[in-house]
């Protein structure tokens, strides 16, 4: 067997090989960015909470009859909703289920919560998130 050839399958086999351990990974690194936003959120730092989604056009949100496209404008809608501490409460996610599609996507289905003086908003979450040069991002938002 010539030599290319040879490198050839050994490429092949190393790819099967550790294409299971980054699905496998997968969860741990997506968990890790939605606890960072939490935190962010926690700290009334709405910009901290907007890394967790990706930097791009086509990132979008969808929240009841609403649709916003953009990342830009994902922050300013947050921004705008929640300009006080006392809008944005403490929040907490719970009931993670994370999926792994593929080597870089994965859905994400769970629940938040806000704890505010006046009042608990709660609800359920479906993200789509990609693997992006700078890690695990939300491309998709679908909040209820």
């Amino acid at each position: 067997m010539n030599s290319i050839r040879r490198l050839f399958l050994l490429s092949l086999g190393a790819l099967a090989l550790f294409a299971p351990i980054a699905s496998a990974a997968a969860p741990g690194a997506i968990r890790s960015v939605l606890e960072a936003q939490a935190a962010a959120w926690n700290r009334g730092d709405i910009d901290g909470f907007m890394t967790g989604y990706a930097r791009a056009p086509k990132t979008t949100f969808v929240s009841g009859d609403e649709v916003t496209r953009g990342w830009q404008t994902v922050r300013d809608r947050y921004a705008k909703k929640y300009n006080s501490r006392e809008k944005m409460g403490t929040l907490a996610f719970s009931g993670l289920t994370i999926t792994p599609l593929c080597d870089d996507a994965a859905i994400v289905l769970g629940s938040w919560r806000l704890q505010r003086k006046s009042d608990r908003p709660h609800g359920k979450f479906t993200l789509l998130f990609r693997r992006l040069p700078e890690g695990w991002r939300i491309v998709m938002d679908h909040t209820s």
